[in-house]
C-alpha cells in the first residue's frame, strides 16, 4: 500500500502538469488579490491591527486551559452543554449518541472544515442520516463526492462550466446554467432540508470566553439557518478557536473577511450563546459545543510552533504560496492544506504519516507575510523539519545525503573536488526525488571559488 508520502508525491506531479487546473485556480485566486488589495484599504494602519490580534492570541494560546474553562462557565449557565472530546472517534461517538437520541434523519451543516477532519459525514451516512452541506462551495463538492479544495473556497478548482456539467449530470439542469440560477435551484432545494431536520450542525470562526459564545460568520446565511430551524444545534470546533472577550470581534471579524475573501466584513455575522431561552421565539431547544483536541494538544506542547494555533483559518496563506497554487488542495490529502495545514498536520495527524508535508515549501516566506495573526509559518516548517530528523523519521538515503554535504561544506577541498562523484550521486540517488519533469543539475568541473582564484592568480 502507497504511502502518505508516495501519494502526495504521485498528486503533486500530477496536477503540477494539469495546465487547465492551473487557469482555473490562476484565475480564482487572481479575483481574490483583486479582492482583497481594495478590502486593505479600510486600515489606517494594517500592521498594528495585525499586532495587536497577534497578541491577543498568543495571550490565548498560552493561557488555553483557563479560556476554555471561563467558555464553558458561561455557556453552561444559559443552558448550553459542551463535551470535550480527545480524538476524532470521541467527537463521533459523541454526536452520534445525540442524533440517535433525537432520531435524526437529515442533518442541515453548515461550512465546517472541522467536521471534515472527524469525517463525519461518511459516519452520517453509514447509520442511514442523511448529511446536507448548506454552503453552496461544500454542497457543490459534496455533490462531487470530493472534500473540499481551500478551506475558505471548497470549490475553488472548479469552473462555473465544471458546475454546469455537474447540475446537468446530478438533476438534468442545462449545462449552460449560471452562477445565479445555481445558487438559485440550490436554495429552494435546501429549504427543504432546513425545514425537515431534526439537528443543524456547524462549526465556529470564534469562541467567546466571557459571555460564553459562539461567532459564526458567513457570506450566505445557510449557517445561520442551519441552527435557526432544527431543535438541536451542535458545534464542533477546535480548541483553539477560543478569544477572550467579546470586544475583540471588532478586531477579529474584518481581518478575517479581509484576508479570507477582501471584504471589509462578511455578510452574516452571528452571535450565539446557548440554547433558545424562556423570553425568545426562536432558536434550537438545545444546544451542545464539542470541544475537539485531535492533536491540538500535541502542538501545545512545542513552544516553537504552537503559534499555529492562532491560525483564523482565513486562507490567505494558501492563496500567496507557490506550492498551493501549482498542486492545488486536494494533493495534501488532508482537511489542512496549505502552508498552515504543513504546519499543524504532522502534529495532528501524526508526524511519521506527514511530516513530507512541511517539505512541500518553497520556504519564500509569502505565507509569513499575509498571515493576518503574525504566524511565522516559514519558519515553523523548517522547525518541523527539524523534529523529523530529531525524531529519526528520515531515510537512510537522506541521512547519508547529509552527511555527504555537511563534508563538503565543512571543508574548501572537498567543496572544491569530486565534481565527477558528486553527479554521479546525484544522477543515481537524487533523480527520483527530483520529479520526472525536471532535469539535475550538472556540476561543474571547477568551483566558483576555483575559478576566481585561476582569474585574478590568488594562491592559497
Amino acid at each position: 500500500m502507497a504511502s502518505n508520502q508516495d501519494k502526495f508525491l504521485h498528486q503533486a506531479e500530477v496536477k503540477s502538469k494539469d495546465k487547465v487546473l492551473h487557469k482555473k485556480l490562476l484565475f480564482n485566486i487572481g479575483q481574490y488579490d483583486k479582492k482583497v488589495v481594495e478590502g486593505k484599504k479600510q486600515y489606517a494602519n494594517l500592521e498594528l491591527a495585525k499586532e495587536r490580534a497577534s497578541n491577543i492570541k498568543w495571550k490565548v494560546v498560552d493561557n488555553l486551559d483557563k479560556y476554555l474553562l471561563e467558555f464553558e462557565f458561561n455557556f453552561s449557565k444559559r443552558g448550553g452543554k459542551v463535551i470535550w472530546a480527545q480524538d476524532g472517534d470521541e467527537a463521533v461517538k459523541e454526536i452520534m449518541a445525540i442524533l440517535k437520541k433525537a432520531n435524526t434523519k437529515i442533518v442541515v451543516k453548515g461550512k465546517s472544515i472541522t467536521t471534515e477532519e472527524i469525517h463525519l459525514n461518511e459516519t452520517l451516512e453509514k447509520n442511514n442520516i442523511e448529511p446536507c452541506e448548506t454552503d453552496l462551495g461544500e454542497y457543490i463538492v459534496q455533490l462531487r463526492k470530493e472534500p473540499p479544495y481551500h478551506i475558505v473556497t471548497p470549490a475553488m478548482h472548479l469552473s462555473k462550466e465544471d458546475v454546469g456539467k455537474l447540475f446537468n449530470e446530478q438533476f438534468q439542469l442545462p449545462e449552460t446554467i449560471t452562477p445565479t440560477e445555481v445558487m438559485a435551484f440550490v436554495r429552494a432545494r435546501l429549504r427543504e432540508k432546513y425545514l425537515a431536520a431534526e439537528v443543524g450542525i456547524t462549526g465556529a470562526n470564534f469562541l467567546i470566553a466571557d459571555t460564553g459564545s459562539v461567532a459564526v460568520t458567513e457570506n450566505e446565511g445557510n449557517a445561520f439557518m442551519s441552527f435557526a430551524f432544527p431543535k438541536i444545534h451542535i458545534v464542533i470546533v477546535g480548541i483553539e478557536k477560543i478569544i477572550p472577550s467579546i470586544t475583540d470581534l471588532d478586531l477579529f471579524l474584518p481581518l478575517l473577511a479581509t484576508h479570507g475573501t477582501g471584504q471589509n466584513i462578511t455578510v452574516y455575522n452571528t452571535i450565539v450563546s446557548g440554547p433558545r431561552q424562556a423570553d425568545e421565539t426562536d432558536g434550537p431547544e438545545e444546544m451542545y459545543v464539542v470541544l475537539l483536541d485531535n492533536g491540538r494538544s500535541t502542538l501545545l506542547e512545542h513552544t516553537e510552533q504552537r503559534q499555529a494555533l492562532s491560525c483564523i483559518r482565513c486562507g490567505a496563506c494558501l492563496n500567496a504560496c507557490p506550492i498551493y497554487q501549482n498542486i492545488g488542495g486536494h494533493s495534501y490529502g488532508v482537511p489542512y492544506t496549505g502552508p498552515i495545514g504543513s504546519v499543524i498536520e504532522p502534529h495532528m495527524a501524526g508526524m511519521k504519516e506527514f511530516k513530507h508535508l512541511s517539505f512541500a515549501s518553497s520556504l519564500c516566506g509569502k505565507c509569513t507575510e499575509v498571515c493576518p495573526v503574525k504566524i511565522d509559518i516559514h519558519n515553523q516548517l523548517l522547525h518541523n523539519r527539524r523534529d523529523a530528523v530529531a525524531q529519526d523519521l528520515t531515510s537512510s538515503t537522506e541521512r547519508y545525503a547529509f552527511k555527504f554535504w555537511k563534508s563538503a561544506m565543512l571543508k574548501r577541498k572537498n567543496m572544491n573536488g569530486g565534481a565527477t562523484l558528486k553527479n554521479f550521486m546525484l544522477n543515481n540517488f537524487f533523480k527520483k526525488q527530483w520529479g520526472e519533469g525536471r532535469e539535475m543539475p550538472k556540476i561543474a568541473t571547477k568551483s566558483f571559488n576555483e575559478q576566481w582564484r585561476e582569474k585574478f592568480n590568488i594562491k592559497s
